[in-house]
């Protein structure tokens, strides 16, 4: 079950990766944030609930306080497509990844507040791997950062953010709950978010474009569809740090997304911020076996 879990979590996180394909594709059609949020929404809250039909039956035996617990929990992928989508509105795709990117380390942070896991020195160390990884991939050295929008760096920071509560509550809230149907109440809970946040869009939505609605199906599929389906389906199977290092795929499937299809350059030095990036994630998850675990050595004395 483990493997299937970490295999269902790997999908998932690189189907997110192709959201930038769409969303640019959205934007440069003059389609708004706001547009095309509640469209991407409104068709993955179609879509999932179809799916959910063959399990309408558990519905009743699922507590009303648990579908309140993953309706909150998927308006974590709500906040991620608004803040992710809308940093894309001021810099490159490739830019606005490697933002979302520092989840990493704001996962590491939310363990330590919530399940009261303090960091040990292999996490320190992932965490200076990741901010070198990051001034490489951003240019810093060179000027690349200062010369991207403020509002564009803050929104990529946001989404990491919120990427980070998402993959932490898609594993905590209600996992024994039928994947599908954690899935259907997740898109519920964002598709209500977006609405509320961006109702000022509703009077003037464009219901009868069929461009928007297919772009925002792709969008939808690849953005959220399949990864919060997939995550409700293996990130309960697995641990949370698995599904850091399994979501790592995203970052190299964006990245190549946006060189072939958006034509974005990505240059040497930004390739290695990016491999240190992805090696800090190895090292975060993994690292215990080279640097020893603090609990071990708690036990031994």
């Amino acid at each position: 079950m483990k493997k299937k879990g970490a295999l269902l979590v790997f999908i998932g996180a690189a189907s997110f990766g192709f959201t930038p394909i769409f969303v640019k594709h959205g934007f440069a059609e003059g389609y708004s944030l706001g547009q095309l949020n509640i469209a991407q929404m409104i068709i993955a809250f179609v879509l999932l609930w179809l799916l959910s039909f063959p399990h309408w039956k558990d519905i009743r035996h699922m507590k009303y306080t648990d579908r309140l617990k993953v309706m909150g929990a998927g308006s974590s992928v709500g906040l991620t497509s608004i803040f992710y989508y809308g940093a894309m509105q001021y810099i490159p795709a490739s830019m606005a990844i490697v933002l979302l990117f520092q989840f990493v380390w704001i996962g590491m942070l939310i363990e330590w507040v919530f399940l009261k896991k303090s960091p040990e020195k292999v996490h320190f160390v992932s965490l200076a791997i990741t901010l070198s990884g990051v001034i490489l991939a951003s240019e810093v050295l060179s000027g690349g950062m200062g010369e991207l929008p403020a509002a564009g760096v803050i929104l990529g920071l946001l989404s990491a953010l919120s990427y980070a509560a998402f993959i932490y509550t898609s594993g905590q809230a209600a996992p024994e709950v039928n994947s599908v149907l954690r899935s259907s109440w997740m898109i519920t809970g964002s598709l209500l978010l977006v609405l509320i946040v961006f109702s000022r869009d509703i009077p003037t939505f464009p219901v009868l474009e069929g461009e928007l609605w297919l772009i925002s199906l792709g969008i939808a599929m690849v953005g959220a569809v399949i990864p919060p389906l997939f995550f409700a389906g293996g990130a309960p199977h697995i641990s949370a740090r698995l599904a850091n290092i399994l979501s790592s795929v995203e970052l190299p499937v964006a990245i190549v997304s946006a060189m072939v299809v958006l034509k974005e350059q990505v240059t040497i030095l930004q390739w290695t911020g990016i491999g240190l990036i992805l090696f800090s994630i190895v090292v975060n998850e993994t690292g215990d076996r080279w640097f020893g675990r603090s609990e071990k050595k708690k036990a031994a004395s």
